[in-house]
């Protein structure tokens, strides 16, 4: 478990992995996926939640069940309100890690939305105000020091995400790495020693 002090305010996992089907298909909706983002501020209620993203309370409340079922959100806390125990949702990890779940030639659709896709979506507005920040960098790696720099990618994203919360704007923050068929140069020959 962490130990954390900022954010959220509460405490959870840093990391779990998420291999279950019921996990997969909890983690492949937007509106769930915005649901588990808006948790890494502060542990809500299905009230608070459904304010936030300006859908009926039912609806909000139909998907965060869906994510306790899934082992991927808890009640954190709750408060007495009028006779009534009102609960707090908080996420059971800072990061679910994807694993696989087939074969890897399976013919089946991933049950995860494209991160990257979605990003690129969100930023459309901010390219064409000119306000957009990105990079795409190819390198030919070894695929453990690929995972290595992923591990470092992690920690950034979680850096991020314990910025003080404060200004009129939610920025996003999005990370991709992925095989490419990118061209490569040739391996360099060793250098020949220069004849006396």
């Amino acid at each position: 478990m962490s130990n954390n002090t900022r954010f959220p305010d509460y405490d959870l996992a840093d990391v779990t992995d998420v291999t279950a089907p019921a996990q997969l298909r909890a983690l492949a909706s937007p509106l769930r996926d915005a649901i588990l983002e808006l948790l890494l501020e502060r542990a809500a209620t299905v009230s608070e939640l459904a304010s936030a993203l300006g859908r009926p309370k039912s609806t909000v409340a139909h998907h965060v069940s869906v994510l306790v079922d899934a082992q991927l959100l808890r009640v954190v806390r709750t408060r007495r309100v009028r006779a009534i125990d009102e609960r707090y949702y908080g996420r059971t990890a800072r990061i679910f890690r994807v694993g696989t779940v087939g074969p890897a030639d399976s013919l089946d659709p991933p049950y995860c939305t494209n991160d990257l896709a979605t990003a690129a979506a969100e930023s459309a507005p901010a390219h064409q105000e000119d306000q957009l920040f990105s990079i795409v960098r190819h390198v030919r790696i070894p695929r453990e020091h690929a995972r290595e720099f992923w591990a470092r990618v992690l920690e950034l994203a979680n850096d991020y995400a314990q910025l003080p919360r404060g200004g009129d704007v939610v920025y996003g923050f999005a990370a991709g790495l992925y095989p490419t068929d990118y061209p490569a140069l040739p391996e360099t020959e060793p250098a020949a020693k220069d004849a006396d």
